[in-house]
């Protein structure tokens, strides 16, 4: 219950729920203050507009991504092993059985994953547990399109993580109890600088190999054109940008 409430109260003040609320404030104010209530839910419908777009959403995805560093040289990085993160799944899925899946930015990982691994032949930690109990484990969905799908072994497989603080927490452990200091970390552009964060944290050095930069496709007049995509990403850039955030609130509280 307290997960299903913190997902509510998440997606209240992340677009499009957030301005569709203010939207729905300004026309309640209009019944006693017209000119207020009419500021704010046309602010709101512009804003509305604005993020919709993928020109729009520019403006919260490029800084994330000028936070990341594209992984030009893996030889120079003196990695030990590649660390790929979840991201979601597809549930039960008819053609392969009803089985849960990884979904379409956690198989841009997987096969960023798979790419690095035949350049450099470093072994393969996939880490992820359950969205919720009975729930498929995500990091075994991961495993198996690995070595089915991409054709590549996977050595560690953790299962009990949650969020990403969790996924850096576990997997240091797994990897520490084989030695193993430093990692090519895997995961999405946007969500490259509160992963590192994290897994630095836990004395893993960390090398970016991120994946999935939308920042420079949102180009030309097309791009001012709302779509669900561009709410997508507005979405998934507001959550990490108030991720970061708070993981920074929580660091500087407790140093």
């Amino acid at each position: 219950m307290t997960e299903l409430f913190n997902a509510i109260a998440r997606n209240l003040i992340l677009p499009p729920a957030s301005p569709l609320l203010l939207i729905a404030i300004g026309l309640l104010l209009r019944r006693r203050w017209r000119r207020a209530g009419s500021i704010v839910a046309g602010f709101s419908l512009v804003l509305l507009v604005f993020l919709s777009s993928n020109a729009g959403a520019r403006f919260l995805v490029a800084p994330l991504e000028a936070m990341a560093t594209p992984l030009r040289d893996t030889g120079s990085a003196g990695a030990q092993a590649i660390v790929v993160l979840a991201a979601g799944r597809v549930r039960a899925a008819p053609e392969y059985g009803d089985l849960d899946i990884p979904d379409h930015l956690a198989l841009a990982r997987l096969r960023y994953a798979a790419h690095l691994h035949r350049r450099t032949g470093l072994p393969i930690l996939v880490s992820g547990g359950a969205p919720r109990p009975g729930a498929t484990i995500l990091a075994d969905a991961m495993a198996s399109a690995l070595r089915e799908d991409f054709g590549v072994p996977v050595r560690w497989v953790e299962r009990r993580s949650r969020n990403t603080a969790e996924n850096a927490a576990f997997s240091a452990a797994l990897l520490g109890s084989e030695k193993v200091e430093r990692v090519l970390l895997v995961t999405d552009a946007m969500h490259m600088e509160r992963a590192r964060t994290v897994f630095q944290r836990t004395g893993l050095q960390v090398t970016d190999a991120p994946t999935m930069f939308f920042g420079e496709q949102a180009r030309g007049l097309a791009a001012w054109v709302p779509s669900a995509e561009g709410m997508r990403r507005s979405w998934y850039a507001s959550y990490e940008l108030i991720g970061l955030a708070w993981y920074r609130l929580k660091s500087g509280a407790t140093s």
